[in-house]
């Protein structure tokens, strides 16, 4: 029986990579797939990974039937075993409900990999339709750590160096602000760090402080509510 299965992680865990191995290990059994991605970090229609390996997919704009997508491939003539999502955060709750409908009503199996939650802690609406719905949701046990060395569980936006709290859900990484021309990037964090909005740029300035000593680095105080 196929299943539903989400692969939850923050960044650097290896989501893609493992997406890009389960295709692999699909296709050298003679299966037939999909790949599936949106706002990949490296361009429209493929999907990456961190360690350079890439693959052409297709993007999942906000107005694409999923399910539609597959029919048409199916009457054809074509053959469809699995699909691979991947950037499944970015999916919108009704792409995930076809999703669950490929799977339990053509019996394919789905694989989606995706980031729970965002830069304020808040679930994207795709991983939170993708935890409701799926058959299992396993957490990846590759562990990206934060700057301090602990196990990185929350993801931070950091904009000209400075981690921020407030903001659009969906910016991608690396990229110019076109009215602000800001630098945004993203870094994982370990809760406390990201509590206290103690990105690696931040720790590094104060550390070169002289009116900083190195415990209070980690014992650095939560910031007031904006």
């Amino acid at each position: 029986m196929a299943e539903l299965s989400f692969f939850a992680g923050t960044m650097d865990c290896g989501k893609s990579t493992l997406a890009l191995q389960m295709d692999h290990n699909h296709r050298a059994r003679g299966q037939v797939g999909i790949i599936f991605t949106r706002l990949d970090r490296s361009g429209e229609a493929v999907l990456s990974s961190r360690l350079g390996l890439e693959t052409p997919a297709v993007e999942v704009a906000q107005d694409r039937d999923l399910w539609d997508t597959v029919v048409a491939q199916l009457t054809a003539g074509g053959r469809v075993d699995y699909l691979i999502c991947d950037e499944a955060q970015f999916y919108t709750p009704e792409q995930v409900e076809q999703l669950a409908r490929i799977v339990d009503e053509l019996d394919i199996e789905v694989f989606a990999f995706g980031i729970t939650s965002d830069f304020r802690t808040e679930l994207f609406p795709g991983s939170r339709r993708l935890i409701e719905l799926a058959d299992r949701t396993q957490v990846l046990q590759v562990s990206a750590l934060c700057w301090c060395g602990r196990r990185a569980t929350h993801n931070a936006r950091v904009v000209d160096g400075v981690m921020v709290v407030e903001g659009e859900q969906v910016v991608v990484g690396d990229t110019a602000d076109p009215t602000h021309e800001s630098e945004v990037e993203y870094e994982v964090l370990c809760r406390r760090h990201h509590m206290r909005r103690m990105n690696s740029r931040a720790a590094q300035a104060a550390a070169l402080s002289a009116d900083v000593l190195p415990f209070d680095l980690d014992a650095c105080p939560v910031p007031p509510p904006a």
